[in-house]
């Protein structure tokens, strides 16, 4: 295109700092180097992990910073080398990488590729140098996508090629929370047919788990959360129960076990606290239940609990974007055309670039499941 080779001047939201708001400013993108890939950004959600990085509670995160990981655009240019995607193309930029050759991509289970910068944060790209700049200064790239700018320029390895038709301010929730509470259900907790679930907290990632749990045929699918106002969007994409811990004199586990006959075979912790992460726990069959954590506690954080609940039958584990792969995004976006699932839900606020402020307010103040800035 016009601008392949040459420095594009465009708006993006930057952090200058932590506990401030982002502010709109005037940056530079440099062009694109070997096996890199210019974006054109349409749109992107505001994820929770965004707001830890404002907050300040994520280890390592170098300001000034560009956050956003959780977008769709349409490739303006490419460095050379680049062999997956071309000018024009609709992508999403996902935040799991693949480069296809170390031994995490060569696993067949595993997702989580050794170049990928979830808890690194080096902010720069493979070079060590930043294709941002803004009043002089280096401003550092956020989990390879950087996906709050007009322009974002990303390793090939994060961009996922998608479907001409799909709409971008719907499927790039795709990008992160979309496939990361589903994943966590049909993936990385493998839910099968006519099994009982709980879902702790019931933001963009666990109304998604929800999701996950009703397609993988979950009979009973209990969902939970202080904010009672969420739970008619959980019905309507398949919680069979809503319940808030405030209702009850008793620890919400133990609440669980009793309508559970024991226990739920799957257990779902949304939220990124340490004390959910352990009710989730206990809220899980004590012979076979699975809890899958999900949510990102912040830095310093530590789990304490009885490791009888691991030694009786239990399971324990963890999921970056649901286990999947970057790989995972073209069939995500294939099956949401096929209506498979309902992703549109998700979305209840759109907000452009200038406002994204208001949107980190409407998140933090549990008013929105998903508000997606447009470009």
């Amino acid at each position: 295109m016009a601008t392949s080779g040459k420095p594009i001047k465009c708006k993006a939201a930057v952090a200058w700092e932590p506990h401030k708001s982002m502010s709109i400013e005037e940056i530079e993108v440099a062009p694109p180097k070997d096996h890199e890939v210019l974006i054109k950004m349409v749109a992107s959600g505001i994820c929770r992990t965004d707001d830890h990085i404002l907050e300040g509670l994520i280890a390592n995160t170098k300001f000034p910073v560009i956050v956003g990981h959780e977008g769709a655009g349409i490739v303006e240019s490419v460095g050379r080398g680049v062999t997956t995607v071309k000018p024009g193309d609709k992508v999403i930029p996902m935040p799991m990488p693949m480069c296809g050759e170390c031994r995490c991509c060569k696993h067949p289970y595993a997702n989580i590729c050794a170049k990928n910068e979830f808890g690194k944060f080096t902010g720069l790209m493979d070079d060590n140098t930043s294709r941002f700049s803004c009043k002089g200064k280096l401003v550092h790239h956020f989990a390879g996508t950087s996906t709050f700018s007009d322009y974002t320029v990303v390793n090939e390895i994060y961009v996922a090629k998608i479907d001409d038709a799909a709409p971008l301010e719907k499927v790039c929730l795709i990008g992160c929370g979309f496939s990361t509470g589903y994943g966590s259900a049909t993936n990385a907790a493998k839910v099968h047919p006519g099994s009982t679930c709980v879902v702790f907290g019931l933001g963009g990632i666990g109304l998604s788990a929800v999701i996950g749990c009703q397609v993988a045929g979950a009979a009973r699918i209990i969902a939970v959360d202080i904010n009672k106002d969420k739970f008619a969007k959980a019905r309507v994409l398949g919680a069979t129960e809503c319940i808030s811990p405030q209702d009850f004199n008793k620890p919400i586990h133990e609440v669980i076990v009793e309508m559970t006959d024991g226990g739920a075979d799957y257990s779902f912790e949304c939220v990124g606290t340490t004390d959910l992460t352990v009710s989730a726990l206990k809220s899980s069959h004590y012979a076979f239940g699975t809890t899958v954590v999900i949510g990102v506690a912040p830095a310093g954080a530590h789990l304490s609990f009885d490791p009888m609940l691991l030694l009786t039958g239990r399971t324990l584990k963890g999921a970056l974007l649901g286990g999947l792969r970057k790989d995972c995004g073209p069939k995500l976006v294939a099956d949401y055309m096929a209506k498979k699932f309902n992703l549109d839900e998700l979305v209840t606020h759109t907000l452009p670039l200038e406002k994204i402020n208001e949107g980190v307010e409407l998140l933090r103040s549990g008013k929105c499941i998903r508000c997606v800035v447009t470009f």
